[in-house]
């Protein structure tokens, strides 16, 4: 990948470029997004996907809106960009924490022209902030990769991952993925069980693709493995990353992830989320009664790509009028959960826990 972040702005084309998540690993196409309704079609058709990323393409999508504005009400259009961008996808809380907070920039006592550099320069600073947030949280999840490693002689530390919480998802680094890319880089030994997460297989192709171009060891395992291989102490721990945390600590990822949870509790392999603060939902106390979980079309269930003949294929894998249900999303309780990796450190999945490290949120 030439450029080392997903999405940067072009500044000889005035415009947004992205990493078309689609296409990896078969194809590495780049995406220009230069309306309001292009950033939103990125959002919901998973062009961009991970919870940094959608949010950080929300706050450019609204300076898109203000840059291509020509009404008569600039605060009323800001509004409805707001609300348009909102409806994209309903279950992380960073794309509705970016379009609010990017909402807050605009004033009524600046030109349009003011407001929209105001918003491109929100949208810079947001991304600029996630890409440190996931340096930090690789730093502190570093060090309980550092902690099981000092007690295996030499072996290597053998981490399951859900889904794909990466660069791809983050920027740069990103979330269950710094801590590892981080332990690779001190030579500390590791080895990366990926699920390969269906429907999507995010794991298989943009995890081990991720993992692949670092060198880092790695082995892709259909969903159901984990707990087979948590059964035969060939984890040491889990770490996912999160499109949703409430206040009491319970995390929405991407489906599966509480079934994995289940499974380390069972054996006793420590399950750990790593996320942002913006990640945290602070109005939430009850994520399985309250996160909204996104359903999808079930075409990502009952088609998968490949390729034949060095060509990309889509291939219908059920019987043809099968209904499908395609729940995007769960819920792994705060119990279940030995800690948050966060950009401060790491917690308990507790309110008391969280509240600990973000004491302003009392």
């Amino acid at each position: 990948m030439g450029n080392p972040q997903t999405i940067w702005y072009n500044k000889e084309k005035d415009l947004i470029e992205t990493v078309d998540q689609r296409y990896l690993p078969f194809q590495n196409l780049i995406v220009e997004i230069s309306t309001l309704d292009e950033a939103r079609f990125a959002i919901t058709d998973m062009i961009v996907r991970g919870a940094p990323l959608i949010g950080v393409t929300a706050a450019y999508g609204m300076y898109l809106a203000a840059l291509n504005f020509s009404g008569i009400d600039f605060n009323q259009e800001m509004h409805r960009a707001a609300d348009w961008l909102k409806s994209s996808r309903p279950t992380a809380v960073n794309l509705a924490f970016a379009v609010d907070e990017a909402l807050a920039v605009i004033s009524g006592q600046k030109t349009v022209s003011e407001n929209t550099q105001m918003l491109f320069d929100y949208a810079e600073n947001l991304k600029q902030r996630e890409i440190g947030f996931s340096k930090n949280i690789g730093l502190n999840g570093l060090e309980l990769i550092k902690t099981i490693s000092d007690k295996k002689n030499g072996e290597p530390v053998q981490i399951l991952t859900h889904c794909n919480a990466g660069r791809l998802a983050c920027i740069e680094l990103g979330t269950a993925t710094a801590p590892i890319y981080l332990a690779y880089e001190a030579g500390i030994p590791i080895h990366v069980w990926v699920d390969e997460t269906r429907p999507r297989n995010q794991g298989a192709r943009l995890t081990a693709w991720e993992l692949g171009e670092a060198g880092i060891p790695h082995t892709v395992i259909p969903d159901n493995a984990g707990g087979h291989l948590m059964q035969h102490q060939m984890v040491d721990m889990v770490i996912v990353g999160s499109d949703r945390t409430t206040l009491n600590g319970d995390v929405a990822n991407k489906i599966g992830t509480y079934l994995k949870a289940l499974a380390a509790a069972d054996n006793e392999v420590p399950f750990y989320a790593a996320l942002p603060s913006t990640t945290i939902d602070w109005r939430l106390n009850d994520g399985v009664a309250e996160i909204p979980i996104e359903q999808r079309d079930g075409r990502e269930v009952s088609m998968m790509e490949g390729v034949l003949n060095n060509e990309v294929h889509e291939f219908r894998i059920i019987l043809e009028g099968s209904p499908v249900a395609n729940y995007g999303f769960d819920v792994t309780p705060a119990r279940l959960v030995t800690g948050l990796i966060t950009e401060r450190g790491v917690c308990k999945a507790t309110r008391e826990g969280i509240l600990e490290l973000f004491p302003e949120k009392r």
